[in-house]
């Protein structure tokens, strides 16, 4: 079963599955895929990160994230007149991309380890066909353009490739990236990590310069994957897995342990109770968060001990039932895909990629086609930040893909685009899952909340589906919330996805009708 937030995705994923290929390599095949039709969210010019399971081995995580340029100081940005990081143009283009590499790196896991056999070109296949030949303009993609033209038809590549006749392209036009095609027939070619040592690599540094970004080829070869342990929650229903700093899943998991001691059985997955208890562990979280987490190699805690069932039992001891804590604020809007895969041998993948803001830094370079990410504006100028900019020194991320093992031999991979809104989300969906019994699809369709702000949306309130039901409404805004209602199924929320395989070997998966994605099996 695959799930994506891009049906096209999850249909090549599928189809890798049903000619014998394994979750990683269908993986990266939605990967490619998703890259080429869901642009405003991810691309190759973005990070990416894994978690992958497998019966009888401890889950492995694989960070594919990039660090800032060698030529990226707070001096070099001070020297410019500049008092923060830009979001959009050349300098907010500051770390080297990582997803390709990866890709590569899952890719020789997957033939070491799996035995897997398909060749790179089968599993990009689809991603070059849909760049060449186009695909339909979703209404997702067409609004995100419009909304953004006149932030960004001024970045360099931006308007050539987003905005043909100078116009936003209307929803179900034909969308054609053929430099794109030919990017990715030559790492088809030549092999994925051209991307970084090869000719392609010098063609992209080439472009990155003269779109005034401070990345150089040196910057592109030094880049690696590389493989982690991830962050273990010891759960009452199981263990559950997500990746360590520089991502945000400490978070998910500190909510989550949190959880384990707050809910009760007969709350209500729909009720004030239930999301009260979700959004007081939520910032409980976010202080840990915006106090300790940043590039490993700087942070002086073990996020692991974080996780300890003591530091739980008091975390979870400080919340008050019955009013609504402070908190100092999100860190802000993000865009993303998540999509799991599980196949028949009851490996695992659950995968995150992202340019970070809607079409990143507005990038496009010239000679590759390729959209480059402004995950580096995320730095600080302020040498005393916890994420000041440094040469060499990895930014923050929000992603974090997540995975459980359940005592009672489900395996489950889940996830959630949507920056401060990722862990909320996952503490929603594995909560109506696990704890109060809902199916994946039910879990993911019901309403969502989510405190602060995420992609599109700058406010910090409490943002509640208006499908919740009034009393909930009510009774949140009672206990102090400063609640606001959206529409039924806002994008707000996010994408969500999940499958759950299960002892037997049977399946079950659900996506996000907020998205553009299907979960497909077989």
């Amino acid at each position: 079963m695959a799930t994506a937030p891009n049906a096209l995705a999850s249909q090549s994923a599928l189809a890798v599955l049903r000619e014998g290929g394994n979750a990683v390599e269908a993986m990266i095949a939605a990967a490619a895929t998703i890259a080429a039709v869901y642009p405003h969210m991810n691309g190759l010019g973005g990070d990416g990160f894994w978690l992958i399971s497998r019966p009888g081995h401890a889950p492995i995580g694989l960070e594919a994230c990039g660090a800032a340029a060698g030529a990226a100081s707070i001096e070099s940005y001070r020297a410019l007149g500049l008092s923060s990081i830009p979001f959009r143009g050349g300098l907010a283009a500051n770390t080297v991309a990582g997803t390709v590499s990866g890709w590569d790196a899952a890719y020789g896991w997957s033939r070491n380890e799996l035995r897997g056999r398909m060749p790179v070109a089968r599993l990009l296949e689809d991603a070059i066909a849909y760049a060449r030949d186009g695909i339909p303009v979703s209404r997702s993609l067409s609004a995100c353009i419009a909304a953004k033209r006149d932030e960004l038809a001024a970045v360099p590549g931006f308007a050539r490739t987003f905005l043909p006749d100078d116009a936003v392209p209307a929803v179900g036009s034909r969308f054609r990236q053929p430099r794109l095609a030919a990017t990715l027939e030559h790492l088809a070619l030549k092999g994925l990590d051209d991307f970084y040592q090869g000719d392609l690599a010098h063609g992209i540094a080439q472009d990155l310069q003269q779109a005034g970004s401070p990345l150089t080829l040196a910057d592109l070869q030094a880049h690696k994957a590389v493989w982690k342990t991830p962050l273990a929650l010891t759960h009452s229903l199981g263990t559950i897995y997500n990746m360590p700093p520089p991502t945000q899943g400490l978070v998910s998991l500190l909510i989550l342990g949190q959880l384990d001691r707050l809910l009760t059985p007969d709350m209500d997955p729909l009720g004030a109770p239930f999301v009260h208890a979700c959004v007081e562990a939520t910032k409980q979280a976010f202080a840990i968060r915006d106090r300790d987490i940043t590039d490993p190699a700087y942070m002086s805690i073990d996020p692991q001990q974080l996780l300890q069932a003591d530091h739980l039992d008091t975390l979870a001891a400080r919340v008050r039932p019955g009013l609504a804590g402070a908190w100092a604020g999100g860190k802000g809007p993000g865009d993303t895909v998540w999509m799991g895969v599980i196949d028949a041998n009851g490996v695992a993948v659950s995968f995150i990629q992202s340019i970070y803001h809607e079409f990143g830094s507005g990038i496009v370079l010239d000679q590759s086609g390729i959209q480059w990410q402004n995950r580096g504006c995320s730095f600080s100028l302020d040498p005393e930040a916890r994420n000041p900019l440094t040469p060499g020194r990895k930014p923050f991320h929000t992603l974090n893909p997540a995975l459980a093992r359940f005592s009672d031999g489900r395996t489950m991979v889940y996830g959630n685009m949507g920056g401060d809104g990722q862990p909320q989300s996952q503490a929603a969906v594995f909560s109506r899952i696990a704890r109060f019994g809902m199916n994946p699809q039910a879990a993911i369709d019901a309403p969502r909340w989510l405190l602060g702000r995420t992609w599109g949306n700058s406010s910090e309130t409490l943002k509640l589906e208006s499908r919740f039901p009034q009393a909930t409404v009510d009774t949140l805004r009672a206990l102090g919330h400063p609640v606001e209602v959206l529409h039924g199924y806002d994008e707000t929320m996010g994408h969500a996805g999940a499958i759950v395989r299960h002892a037997d070997g049977l399946f079950e998966g659900g996506n996000d009708p907020r998205s553009d994605g299907a979960a497909a099996g077989w």
